[in-house]
């Protein structure tokens, strides 16, 4: 049994902020002090450069970093060569499309993605497309907006080369049946590249198992640091690929007529690296691992199941999602603004999204201008549910009563 109370005391936020209710982990996560201590003992003990110095503190800091890499090639079943540090999941995927997809696809050829996808996953090849005279097609969603393994196979063809697609709906909380259509996409030779930002920090992905060529995901969202990502892209791919960028330490030999790169994947990451971030996000494995999936996908579906059984009990909502695979509740209180909502629940110490969630295209399926969004992870307790229910009624009378007075 998952010890909340246990993991909630490891949130210094909590301590700061004793009536917060964080309901917004879906766009980042809290962090806990086994990460926030990681970063600091590097930054006071050894806050030096790594894979350049001469010295012991130089070897130190190159020692973790490697360590934390080996960390996270293990915690996705990567080999370390496969995984290359970038800035967050949008750079790791708008790196796909400027190396692979720039060098790879053609005029005429088809990238193949959906409208639950967040901005991050097709924007990068809808401009790719307009430069390549490529072409951008969608699968259709079915009537819950889910995509489905019918659906994908409908839509593919021998002239999609590019499959990019989220894991993990942000705004829905679907989980995509990946592993059946990264398989049937080989069968027809395109490439595949998941954004996992949202299924990482939730239950275990292993890259082999679903046989993807790309895959990107945060730390900020994994109780690690912002300011880190993970690109993992198979070998025989990045081998192949061109750096995007040119600098200090992704070199061997340079002359004034030429440079010979380094392996993979030290050529993808030119310059100092986010040190101190990439050992945070090796803590924040080191914490998932402590806690186990198992404990986080029990504890989240509990939660989301008694936070459901409340939300249907409440009138003047519209809830989206309410089949959701992961503790992702999106929904509005009829006829207001999700950010004129969203004011409420803050003056409540509640925290949760509103807008579009840079996922305008859901959106625009389910005909709205925005929506407000709240997401659950392992620290969330059903008393936060509680809470965040009474303000939710709070807000559909406070309104009502608005709308009542402007009509006397």
């Amino acid at each position: 049994m998952t010890d909340i109370k246990n993991i909630r005391a490891q949130f210094p936020i909590y301590d700061h902020n004793p009536k917060l209710v964080y309901l917004d982990s879906s766009a980042t996560s809290l962090k806990p002090l086994l990460v926030l201590n990681k970063m600091e003992e590097y930054y006071r003990e050894y806050g030096v450069n790594i894979h350049r110095g001469v010295y012991a503190l130089s070897y130190r800091a190159t020692e973790e970093y490697d360590l934390a890499r080996e960390k996270i090639a293990k915690f996705i079943n990567a080999d370390f060569s496969e995984v290359i540090f970038t800035k967050n999941t949008s750079d790791s995927l708008n790196y796909v499309a400027l190396t692979y997809g720039e060098t790879h696809l053609q005029a005429g050829d088809v990238v193949l993605t959906s409208e639950l996808e967040h901005h991050s996953s097709f924007l990068p090849w809808l401009k790719l497309c307009e430069r390549k005279q490529a072409i951008q097609k969608y699968i259709p969603l079915d009537e819950n907006g889910r995509i489905t393994v019918e659906n994908f196979r409908l839509a593919l063809d021998e002239t999609v080369k590019v499959v990019a697609l989220t894991f993990v709906s942000n705004v829905m909380g679907y989980v995509t049946p990946i592993k059946e259509i990264i398989k049937l996409a080989h069968l027809q030779n395109a490439m595949v590249v998941v954004d996992a930002a949202q299924a990482v920090p939730h239950f275990p992905v292993d890259v082999k198992d679903l046989d993807c060529d790309f895959l990107a995901f945060s730390g900020h969202k994994m109780f690690g640091p912002t300011g880190i990502g993970v690109l993992f892209g198979k070998a025989s791919i990045l081998k192949k690929m061109p750096p995007l960028q040119y600098g200090g330490d992704m070199n061997d030999n340079v002359s004034k007529e030429a440079v010979d790169i380094k392996d993979i994947p030290y050529c993808f990451e030119a310059g100092t690296p986010m040190i101190a971030e990439a050992l945070g996000l090796g803590a924040a494995v080191d914490f998932i691992s402590s806690i186990g999936y198992p404990n986080i996908i029990s504890h989240e579906k509990a939660l989301h199941e008694y936070a459901l059984k409340k939300l249907k009990a409440v009138k003047g909502i519209t809830l989206y999602n309410p089949t959701a695979d992961l503790g992702i509740m999106t929904f509005n209180v009829e006829g207001v603004h999700p950010h004129d909502a969203a004011t409420i629940f803050d003056a409540d110490d509640i925290a949760l999204r509103a807008g579009h969630h840079c996922a305008q295209l859901v959106s625009q399926w389910l005909k709205c201008s925005g929506t407000l969004r709240a997401s659950l992870y392992v620290y969330n307790t059903e008393a936060d549910v509680d809470r965040f229910v009474t303000t939710l009624k709070k807000t559909v009378a406070f309104f009502q009563k608005l709308e009542g007075a402007s009509h006397e």
